[in-house]
């Protein structure tokens, strides 16, 4: 103020400079931008999963055909020739229930993933919440969720299996399977926009995440001592509450509680990265 008041004695026209530097260190989550943007978030929903199934032969039954035939594969190796117990459950059933979150978990990660590398035009042209370009993806693996649903519900007429009260625990159960993947997927899309061949790891991440979940195998195959250490996975007390759901098999709620706290862990974790590392985008994507 004291330069601007001796320019004007003086005649001479003030010249004030505006730099604008990115802040440094973690960022605070615009809660209230997201949403009164929600609305753009369910368009990024619709048009990805209008560009998933565009000119395709089978359309949304390739959301069902993928867990169907990894289920028959898991079939006939590890419930036939290795004979992996399924706790009194026909093999078939006790796969495609863990394959169920699996499949939505794996795929909404690997998507997100590459979102914002698929995505530069929506950086570099325009404004918008950016965590919505990883976050589309998912909500799109909710309507395969829902059609592999359908076919897990007529495997278990042919099994003559009911359902029992405990399936109205799968909101919550489909809702935490996809804060993990959100979180997880929040992560590596800002680490791929960056670090462009960090996409490769992935593939191989996924599959040997896989292995260590409880997709073809029941928790109680791991000594009792060191089930929480399993447990520190998000999708094995994942996976084995959907079967518990699912199924009607009793509830192992040490690990859900566990893996839970875990989804949540990287749910915040990947939303504050993404927001301190949010800032480059444009500038490398």
């Amino acid at each position: 103020m004291k330069v601007d008041s001796l320019a004007r004695e003086h005649g001479v026209a003030s010249t004030r400079e505006l730099h604008i530097r990115p802040r440094l260190g973690w960022i605070a989550i615009d809660w209230r931008e997201i949403w009164e943007s929600r609305e753009l978030l369910y368009f990024l929903i619709l048009r990805d999963i209008k560009v998933r199934y565009k000119q395709t032969v089978l359309g949304v039954a390739w959301a069902a055909l993928q867990p169907l035939f990894t289920m028959l594969i898991f079939t006939v190796i590890f419930g036939s020739f290795a004979k992996i117990p399924s706790e009194g459950v026909p093999y078939a059933l006790f796969v495609f229930a863990g394959l169920l979150p699996w499949t939505f978990f794996a795929n909404s990660v690997t998507q997100s993933s590459q979102s914002l590398v698929n995505q530069q035009a929506l950086l570099t042209k325009i404004y918008l919440p950016r965590v919505f370009v990883p976050a589309a993806p998912i909500g799109g693996g909710v309507l395969d969720l829902l059609v592999s649903g359908v076919v897990f519900g007529a495997l278990m007429v042919f099994y003559r299996t009911a359902p029992t009260l405990s399936v109205l625990a799968l909101p919550f159960l489909i809702l935490l399977t996809a804060a993990a993947a959100l979180g997880v997927g929040l992560t590596l899309a800002a680490l791929t926009v960056t670090y462009r061949d960090f996409r490769y790891v992935i593939p191989f991440m996924i599959q040997s995440w896989m292995y260590v979940s409880p997709v073809i195998y029941p928790v109680s195959v791991v000594p009792k001592g060191w089930q929480w250490l399993l447990a520190l996975n998000p999708m094995a007390g994942i996976i084995d509450a959907f079967r518990s759901s699912l199924l009607g098999r009793p509830w192992n709620m040490e690990a859900l509680a566990i893996s839970s706290v875990s989804a949540l862990v990287l749910l915040v974790y990947g939303l504050f990265y993404f927001r301190k590392t949010e800032r480059r985008f444009a500038d490398v994507a």
